[in-house]
């Protein structure tokens, strides 16, 4: 598999690989989208998507079991890569969900709603996970938000965030009970809680975004 042209989707057996595929697929057409649990496959990509869902400390083993923490560590340091979702909460040192370590690429920790801070409506709880439509604001300009709107919506499901120790990181925040930063970016990495692969044109836009992004 050539480097150019291919962007590999990292496959650990706990992503949404097929709506992921399948979007960057649409955005890109003049690309190769591989689905892909080979290092080698990885490590030659012209870009690479980290995706995840499930909870932290099953996400953290089975890419220690299918032997790609070192490529997924390489690839942020080499290529354009985008986190989605756990994929993102796993780029940081720490999460609460079981005291799970992460890769420690970026400095913070993923913490859970505190219950005491998800006041609805009057007399009304907010949920969790946060499940969802959400407004995002985009607190620093980046080529990811390129011809997106401020406040524009985004897809979210979760029950955990990421507090990144630098505030230089935070590239976009929401609010469910409190705010959140929902999007970190740094060099050749932008990470993000919610789904591009779900968020419709928005979503759609991020992807073709980061398919062009030349960091």
């Amino acid at each position: 598999m050539g480097r150019f042209r291919t962007i590999a989707v990292v496959d650990y057996g706990m992503g949404n690989l097929r709506s992921v595929s399948k979007a960057l697929e649409h955005v890109a057409p003049s690309h190769r989208v591989a689905v892909t649990a080979d290092p080698a496959a990885i490590a030659a990509a012209e870009r690479v998507v980290f995706p995840g869902q499930g909870a932290m400390p099953d996400c953290m083993r089975e890419l220690e079991r299918f032997n790609l923490r070192d490529a997924v560590v390489q690839a942020a340091r080499a290529k354009p890569l985008l986190g989605i979702c756990i994929g993102a909460q796993m780029l940081f040192d720490w999460s609460a969900e079981g005291d799970t370590a992460g890769l420690g690429i970026f400095r913070g920790q993923v913490l859970r709603f505190p219950p005491e801070r998800l006041q609805g409506a009057p007399g009304g709880r907010l949920k969790v996970p946060h499940m969802g439509w959400n407004r995002v604001h985009q607190r620093a300009a980046h080529a990811l938000w390129r011809g997106i709107a401020d406040e524009e919506r985004f897809y979210f499901c979760h029950s955990y965030f990421f507090r990144p120790e630098e505030q230089r990181l935070e590239s976009g925040v929401a609010e469910y009970g409190l705010p959140f930063t929902c999007a970190v970016a740094r060099d050749n990495i932008f990470a993000v809680q919610f789904h591009p692969e779900k968020s419709h044109t928005a979503g759609l836009r991020l992807l073709a975004n980061f398919v062009s992004w030349n960091p």
